[in-house]
């Protein structure tokens, strides 16, 4: 009874967005949107039951890697105590993003759900478009390949995060955003839909935002059944506020209850 997973899909946006390269050069994207520091927590709720919490962090301070000022980014989902019995989470996610370019250098995805766990970790290549891939809690990890890749291939949560950087202003009800993503051997495409403006409320407070369905197509990481909604503030920040998501029995909700650290003011909060 996989339920939680389906709440944080969007969490977990596995994608890549395709841009010519410039020389040898890779992109400066300028934006703020995030910054170091930023925290997010959400409440998972399953009807009226708290299912559990969800927390997106990026630590205060910038990592380099391969000699580049890297986010070190963080998602941590935990079942609460009274819904364990019903299915048991613990999951963790990290990934250093490139600071100028919002790609990922590497990706961590450490997963304990009911009976499964799962240990996988990605080192991107970017320069030379290549992915290795290990799988194993302990080291020496366990090498499973070396992948092609496209240009600025993003991970689950690179990805999330690259797409609050860009312009929802100038789309139209119904317009799609093509997204690809890779994980484990493959890389797979994402459609995004956007539905327009609507005003939401959660534990956080009033909201203005923008409301997207993104739509995984069949074969990829998350198989879509066209049933997953997500809301972000219409301002600057794009942060997520709420997340919906449809079950064999009611709906599943994971509505952002605090935030902290943020790159500057929220204009759409009411």
């Amino acid at each position: 009874m996989n339920i939680l997973k389906s709440i944080f899909i969007i969490f977990l946006l596995t994608c890549s967005v395709a841009i010519n390269a410039q020389n040898s050069e890779f992109r400066k994207i300028t934006q703020n949107a995030f910054t170091t520091g930023e925290k997010l927590t959400f409440e998972i709720n399953y009807g009226f039951v708290n299912a559990g919490t969800a927390v997106m962090e990026i630590d205060p301070v910038l990592q380099t890697i391969n000699g580049r000022k890297c986010y070190d980014i963080r998602f941590t989902v935990n079942s609460s105590g009274s819904f364990d019995w019903v299915y048991k989470v613990r999951d963790f996610y990290r990934t250093y993003v490139d600071k100028e370019a919002l790609f990922p250098w590497r990706f961590e995805q450490h997963i304990k759900e009911g009976n499964y766990q799962r240990d996988f970790e990605a080192i991107f290549d970017q320069e030379n478009l290549k992915a290795k891939t290990y799988t194993g809690e302990n080291e020496p990890k366990k090498f499973e390949g070396e992948y092609d890749i496209p240009q600025y291939t993003q991970d689950a949560m690179s990805a999330f995060y690259y797409f609050r950087t860009l312009d929802f202003s100038k789309m139209k009800e119904g317009d799609i955003t093509l997204l690809q993503n890779f994980y484990k051997d493959k890389t797979y495409p994402l459609k995004v839909k956007y539905y327009g403006k609507e005003t939401i409320e959660v534990p956080a407070g009033e909201f203005r935002c923008v409301k997207l369905e993104p739509l995984v197509e069949e074969g990829g990481l998350f198989k879509s059944e066209g049933s997953i909604l997500v809301w972000l503030t219409d301002d600057d920040r794009k942060m997520p506020v709420k997340v919906k998501t449809k079950v064999v029995i009611g709906s599943i909700d994971a509505d952002l209850s605090s935030y902290s650290g943020l790159a500057g003011p929220l204009n759409s909060k009411k």
